[in-house]
């Protein structure tokens, strides 16, 4: 790599003295068991019940049995609570009693509403056990459910995945940039009644592994500008390399070696910036090194956006939060994070960003310049904001170059996706549609959401140049669609590709948060080309 241990501190940045704390990522041990609940033992029983589990009798005591000799132990006092505090089992509801006198300190009911057959359910089941463990400072906690007639083994075990993933991520808090902070307390997590044995341990410590990409993926989206530079960024992903050396070697190509690399249409989008560009490249490969198939994944780097001399102005510009604007490489790396713990056979994986900050400066690219990528095309440069597909595009020749079957890239690169599609779902386009089927069979396995958008051709002429081989960008019309054409030019034809613009569900507006999206998908991605 050679980097000096100067070039290193001086990829930290210093602006405003801000260094991020370290904080402990949540270390909770999962274990499946299948108990009777009134052996167990610990501070916090939450049941998951349907809305059908809490239909009562005639005499008003629960019809379910499990809630009946439940509630005949401590005396009725739950079907007074859920009756008092109109509790129905919906989803996201749930009530808590503090108990005397019994194994466990707290009960509780958390709602998986009508339908117990979704991954989003039990995430949700999750999550709420977490908000309430960190209320209570509970060490231990058990999850059950009141009733497991009609789910199928296959999902039980997604469920007690699920249920873990959502407790991991809700006791999780990113406190690096707070000047105190709580530690969470949480230790173990009992989940009875969803199978035992090797299988189940094995999904847990899978859902483990794919949360510690997800919260690595939150940290960088999170981390402001003046933190995350592109230094930073080739930083952090150098780090997870050295941590899982044994399967992940990490390559950072410079300004100078990317121009060798004729990387005219990234360079122009970095030259503005004080903060120097760095190209990244993380290549996972099998522990047994037999490999069947080369897959990459390309994530956008921008580690701010400022909009170039098309900055961004007016209200919803959004320029205060494009630090997110690199959250494509957030999902790519947490990606890369998940799989070296995970390490999947068969599969040889390139995590590739071209990092970069669009600024504003004497150097920068103006409206109206050309630039050249690196397979030759010139690109007509007439709104220096639509920069993240120029990043992209050297990107994706350079993915292509590695003699892979399949490209994913994944981009926070258009508002019109959230136009079109609002801000919790991610617009994806492909003209494969094996490559897009696999994408969805992975997005329900993990729950985030994905809508399939169409890759119009006649769109393109709206990208013609009268001096170029193309524009950046055709105007507001159908501006997700026109971008996605736009990087297929880019595209070797023997690739599969697909394009993912994550432009709203990079970012939860009302926790003011990062939410990690794209790293459990691209996990699961790959996991089904390795098997």
């Amino acid at each position: 790599m050679g980097h000096s241990a100067v070039a290193a501190t001086a990829a930290l940045a210093t602006l405003g003295l801000t260094k991020p704390a370290d904080i402990e990522i949540p270390q909770i041990t999962f274990t499946a068991m299948e108990v009777d609940f009134s052996e167990w033992k610990g501070d916090l029983l939450a049941v998951a019940v349907s809305e059908k589990d809490m239909k009562k009798d005639s005499d008003s005591k629960f019809q379910n049995v499990f809630l009946k000799r439940l509630d005949d132990k401590i005396g009725g006092l739950l079907a007074e609570a859920v009756t008092e505090e109109d509790f129905t089992g919906k989803a996201g509801q749930s009530t808590f009693l503090r108990l005397p006198g019994l194994g466990f300190k707290r009960l509780g009911l958390v709602g998986l509403g009508s339908s117990s057959s979704t991954v989003a359910a039990y995430r949700g089941i999750g999550e709420a056990v977490a908000g309430v463990a960190k209320a209570a400072q509970a060490n231990s906690v058990a999850v059950c459910l009141a009733s497991s007639d009609g789910i199928p083994e296959e999902l039980k075990i997604n469920a007690a995945s699920a249920i873990a993933s959502g407790t991991i991520l809700g006791v999780y808090e990113d406190n690096r940039f707070r000047s105190d902070s709580k530690k969470p307390m949480l230790k173990t997590v009992d989940i009875i009644g969803f199978g035992s044995g090797t299988v189940v341990d094995q999904k847990l410590k899978y859902a483990t592994d794919v949360c510690s990409g997800v919260i690595f993926g939150k940290e960088l989206v999170n981390a402001p500008a003046n933190v995350l530079t592109p230094g930073a960024l080739a930083e952090e992903a150098s780090k997870i390399a050295t941590l899982y050396s044994d399967v992940l070697a990490a390559t950072i190509l410079d300004a100078e070696q990317c121009k060798e690399l004729k990387m005219g249409s990234y360079l122009g989008v970095a030259a503005a910036s004080s903060n120097p560009p760095h190209f990244i490249h993380l290549c996972y490969k099998p522990p047994n090194g037999d490999v069947k198939r080369k897959l990459a994944i390309v994530g956008k780097g921008l580690t701010f956006d400022s909009g170039g001399y098309n900055i961004k102005t007016g209200p919803g510009c959004s320029i205060e939060t494009m630090k997110v604007d690199m959250g494509g490489a957030a999902a790519a790396f947490g990606a890369a994070k998940a799989l070296a713990q995970i390490k999947p056979p068969g599969v040889e994986v390139h995590f590739i960003s071209a990092a970069c900050e669009n600024m504003i400066s004497g150097t920068g690219m103006r409206p109206g310049d050309i630039v050249t990528a690196s397979n030759g095309k010139t690109i007509e440069v007439n709104n220096t904001d639509a920069e993240g597909r120029l990043t992209l595009a050297d990107a994706l020749v350079y993915a292509c170059n590695q003699g892979i079957d399949k490209v994913v890239d994944l981009a926070t690169l258009t508002g019109a996706c959230i136009v079109a599609l609002g801000p919790s779902i991610a617009g994806f386009y492909s003209p494969s549609d094996d490559l897009a089927k696999e994408i969805v069979i992975a997005s329900e396995v993990t729950g985030e959401k994905f809508w399939r958008m169409p890759l119009e051709e006649s769109y393109w002429e709206s990208m013609k140049s009268g001096v170029a081989d193309m524009v950046n960008t055709g105007g507001r019309q159908g501006g997700s669609i026109t971008a996605a054409l736009f990087l297929k030019q880019f595209v070797n034809e023997k690739v599969q590709w697909l394009h993912i613009d994550m432009a709203g569900p990079v970012w939860n507006d009302k926790k003011r948060a990062a939410t990690g999206f794209g790293v459990s998908t691209l996990v699961e991605w790959v996991m089904k080309n390795s098997s």
